[in-house]
């Protein structure tokens, strides 16, 4: 084989591994997104707001109760100082919302599965006298 024979196959390898190499970043550059994604879709998303008076005051150690509709679990939060509450990580489901005080219910708010934000952001208004 002649010289420019050798150069051509050693052109030839050199695209192929090229080639391979190409092909191997792909595959783990997708593999390596879709799990990014997969994470921030299991984190959930975010239902937070606050529980307060007609008069716009914090309405302190109100209990807030959280419903999915499908399971029916209830989860609570009982809010501090500033009224405010959270529940992180939520799934993709229809929930209930409401706060309670000393007898006192707010209303109830939904917040439904078609709703794509990834934060949801909900006052809850009791009438405390």
């Amino acid at each position: 084989m002649g010289k420019s024979g050798k150069t051509r196959m050693i052109l030839r390898l050199s695209f192929r591994h090229a080639t391979l190499l190409a092909c191997a970043l792909l595959l783990v550059f997708s593999v390596t997104g879709a799990a990014l994604d997969k994470k921030d879709k299991q984190q959930g998303r975010l239902l937070s707001g606050k529980v307060l008076d007609p008069q716009d005051n914090p309405v302190v150690s109100a209990v807030v109760y959280l419903t999915n509709t499908r399971t029916h679990a209830v989860k609570t939060y009982i809010v501090g100082q500033d009224g405010t509450y959270r529940f992180p990580g939520l799934s993709t489901v229809d929930y209930e919302v409401y706060a309670q005080y000393n007898n006192r219910k707010s209303d109830t708010r939904s917040v439904s599965q078609f709703d794509d934000r990834s934060q949801v952001y909900i006052d809850l208004r009791i009438d405390t006298r």
